[in-house]
């Protein structure tokens, strides 16, 4: 079961079943790095590329490589700049029982430490970002439960508020995988696939339990996490077949 995990993983193909709008293409070359395989994030001056393992710090003007996390980790999945730190949703996937917690990695120390720890939570932690007043936090599910990926607003002090399950054409298009990203943008979430070169754009109801589809996006990310750059005011995520992370804007 773990080598058809790992063959889904690096070898899955495909491309979405739902009608693209134009959305958001790559700018410029992007950057080489041998850990682009499940995140990137970025800050005017930095570029971060995520391996299950490790963060690794780019000086964003030159692509020289400043600094890579020695601290222990299992599957970082995602990378997200708050407050001038990475924070990083890692989980234990895919063993059992699942283990999820937010790693955070410091640039000024390059210390990759626990944030938070989720007891007991309802998946493997994708991903998680902060919208100013609350965190949002994905765990995802995959295969036959893959339906049950959900999306759960959180206070500062992880208190749950809210829960929302995806849209079925969302899930159905997910290629038995999940989502392995997600960014706000304005008042809508742009969700990354796992292999796919497709944003969801997905609307939080005023009433109701499951998110809404507003529409779906090309893009040139295959699926895994992606992040802000407010740099350009665009997208920064990976193309882990290419090693490498790209930048894309509208």
């Amino acid at each position: 079961m773990f080598a058809l995990l790992l063959l889904t993983a690096f070898f899955a193909a495909g491309e979405s079943k739902l009608p693209l709008q134009k959305g958001y293409k790559a700018s410029g070359d992007g950057l080489k790095s041998e850990h682009a395989t499940q995140a990137a994030a970025a800050t005017d001056e930095h570029i971060f590329a995520v391996s299950s393992t490790t963060v690794a710090m780019y000086d964003r003007a030159t692509g020289k490589l400043l600094a890579a996390s020695k601290d222990k980790a299992e599957h970082l999945n995602s990378a997200f700049v708050w407050k001038g730190k990475v924070y990083c949703a890692h989980s234990n996937y895919p063993k059992k029982p699942e283990t999820s917690e937010i790693r955070v990695y410091d640039p000024a120390t390059n210390k990759l430490s626990v944030f938070h720890e989720f007891k007991d939570p309802p998946g493997s932690l994708v991903w998680n970002v902060h919208d100013g007043k609350n965190w949002w936090c994905c765990f995802a599910h995959y295969q036959e439960d893959n339906a049950k990926t959900i999306l759960i607003r959180m206070t500062d002090a992880f208190k749950e508020e809210q829960r929302w399950t995806f849209p079925k054409k969302v899930v159905d298009d997910w290629d038995k995988m999940s989502t392995s990203g997600g960014v706000w943008d304005g008042d809508t979430l742009l969700v990354s696939h796992h292999h796919y070169k497709v944003l969801y754009r997905l609307k939080v109801p005023k009433d109701g339990a499951e998110l809404e589809l507003v529409e779906s996006l090309e893009c040139p990310f295959p699926g895994q996490g992606i992040a802000r750059d407010t740099k350009t005011a665009g997208l920064i995520g990976i193309d882990r077949g290419a090693r490498k992370v790209v930048f894309a804007v509208k």
